[in-house]
Formats: structure tokens, C-alpha cells, sequence
């Protein structure tokens, strides 16, 4: 099978002194065994301080900095299924799909069927990299699975280059619009840190002041009733969980998020919608603004709490 690698990096401080390294790991990366860490050792996927770790009963000597590479098996085939589309826009070279929550982008080891990308190899003839990305043909960037709005599809290689060049540039603006829990004491402002993988857990994100990626965040509220507001955020960078991470920062998390915030009876997911992309396109150069629909669990929350997405000066066919 063909594997991918998701990186981790722990620093190790002085009270870690004298523990095993696969202990130390079998502790600080979920769900993962002691022999699934120890096979990661025999692999050669670890290394301490930029040198390969070879022995699991290596004793840590503190201020350490590992690097895990984890290798994402990855299925020998992923199948066409029919799965309803919301095609905003389409040509020869790109689509733009308004992706309803609760649909994953890709597949991945334990998730083989019902992605976005079993959807594009029914609808699409033609994807970029088919050949030789068997889990992301098409996939340029990604929304997590129960955030909603809209996503670039690359139909061609040449176009999938140049929208990565791109994103890359920051020449694809990206904006969307969040319920969030409180009244924000700014009515705008601009979010400039570092997010990496949160050390206390490692399956969120944080904003952390070391081994972290600059993440650019730019809010302006819309909207605000007691206790909620309706958030414009425009981001500059693409980091994992970015606008979640954001907000949980300014101590007011997106509504319904139950990894970085806390589980509503209000909304069955997280409050976000990629609504408005602009960027020229990659091949014709033409300016493209499309807008993705809210969807109607967006607009029911919205509605109850008495916000008006309305007042969005920008709202295209809201």
C-alpha cells in the first residue's frame, strides 16, 4: 500500500528525565500502543535531537526534541459512490462544491467509503492526480468533516499545480462566518500567532509559542444578542483547525464545537461555513467571488438565537 506521513514533534523537559522513550510516547500521542510505538522505532520513524532513535529502551535525558513520523496506510482503491453534490461552479479545469457537514474530504485508513472524494470520481470524469494520489484525486485544501461551505477541485494537473501556488501566495481569499459563544469586547480585529498540536492533547490544536506555524486570522462581527455573535472571519493562512483554535484563543469558541469549546443543545456541530472564496482562476485568470449557501441547520441556529445573517454586507445568495 502506498503510505503517507503525518508528523509529530515533542519537546521533552527535564521532568521526563531517565523514562523509557516508548513509554514516554505511548503516553503523548493517543491511541497508540507501546508495540505500535516500538515497531515505529524498529522502522527507523523516529528520530531525537535529528538523529534516528533505535532502541525503545532508550532512557530520555530531558530537553529532547523527537520527531514522530507516523505512516497512514492507505486503501488500494477507493470506489465511485453517488453521492449528492452541491456544484456551485464548474468548467474544464476546476469545480467549486458546497459541502454539507458532516461529510469527510478523503478517505483514510479506517474511512474508505461515503468522502467527498468517492462523490468526485462519480460525478467527475476528469480529476487531477488520479493516477498518482489514489486518497486525494482533485483535493486541493480541505474543510473538516462538520464544517460546511465551499472547497476547490482541481479536474486537471496543470490547474491543481497552480491553485497550490496559490494558496501558497495567499492569493485565494477565504472567508466564513461562525456563531460564537459570547460578546466580543473588539468588533474586529486581527489574530497573529503560532498553532501546533496542543502538548496537553494531541488530537487538537493550540496556540502554542514554540513548534507551532503562523496562523493569521481577521475577524469582524456581523451580529450580536446576549450571550452570541456572528463572526466574519477571513484567514490568511490555512492551519488544521484554524478559526476554531482562533476563537477558543479569544475565549469565545464556535458553537457546537465540542473539541474547543463544550457540546450545545443548540447546534449538533460547529457553527462554521466556508461561504465566500475570490481568487482568479488558474488557467483563464478571470476573477472569480463565488458565494456557498448556508445551510439550513446554520440558518435555524442562526434564526433561534435572533441573529440576522442578513446584515452581512457580503452575502451573495445567503
Amino acid at each position: 500500500m502506498e503510505s503517507l506521513m503525518e508528523k509529530i514533534i515533542l519537546n521533552v523537559d527535564e521532568s521526563f528525565k531517565g523514562k523509557r522513550i516508548d513509554v514516554f510516547l505511548q503516553n503523548n500521542i493517543s491511541d497508540k500502543s507501546r508495540a505500535f510505538i516500538q515497531k515505529l522505532i524498529d522502522d527507523k520513524n523516529i528520530t531525537i535531537n535529528s538523529k534516528i532513535c533505535s532502541k525503545s529502551s532508550l532512557k530520555l535525558k530531558g530537553n529532547e526534541i523527537i520527531e514522530v513520523s507516523i505512516p497512514e496506510e492507505i486503501p488500494k482503491e477507493i470506489l465511485p459512490e453517488n453521492i449528492p453534490l452541491n456544484i456551485v461552479y464548474e468548467d474544464n479545469d476546476i469545480a467549486i462544491i458546497n459541502k454539507p457537514a458532516n461529510l469527510t474530504v478523503h478517505p483514510a485508513q479506517d474511512i474508505i467509503s461515503g468522502t467527498l472524494v468517492n462523490g468526485l470520481l462519480f460525478h467527475f470524469s476528469t480529476l487531477a492526480n488520479i493516477e498518482t494520489d489514489k486518497i486525494r484525486p482533485g483535493i486541493v485544501h480541505r474543510l473538516d468533516k462538520n464544517t460546511s461551505g465551499l472547497i476547490v477541485i482541481a479536474k486537471t494537473n496543470i490547474a491543481y499545480e497552480k491553485l497550490i501556488d496559490k494558496f501558497k501566495t495567499k492569493d485565494i481569499r477565504k472567508t466564513y462566518l461562525a456563531i460564537c459563544k459570547g460578546n466580543f469586547k473588539d468588533k474586529s480585529g486581527r489574530i497573529e500567532n503560532l498553532i501546533g498540536r496542543d502538548p496537553n492533547e494531541r488530537k487538537r490544536m493550540a496556540v502554542v509559542e514554540i513548534n507551532g506555524k503562523p496562523a493569521i486570522s481577521n475577524y469582524e462581527i456581523i451580529d450580536e444578542v446576549q450571550d452570541f455573535s456572528l463572526v466574519k472571519v477571513n484567514i490568511e493562512t490555512g492551519r488544521t483547525h484554524q478559526i476554531r483554535v482562533h476563537m477558543k484563543y479569544l475565549n469565545h469558541p464556535i458553537l457546537g464545537d465540542d473539541t474547543y469549546g463544550s457540546p450545545s443543545k443548540l447546534a449538533n456541530r460547529q457553527m462554521l461555513h466556508a461561504y465566500l472564496l475570490e481568487f482568479s482562476h488558474p488557467i483563464t485568470d478571470e476573477k472569480l467571488k463565488i458565494f456557498g449557501s448556508l445551510p439550513d441547520d446554520f440558518l435555524d441556529v442562526a434564526k433561534n438565537l435572533k441573529l440576522d445573517v442578513n446584515k452581512n454586507k457580503e452575502n451573495g445568495d445567503i
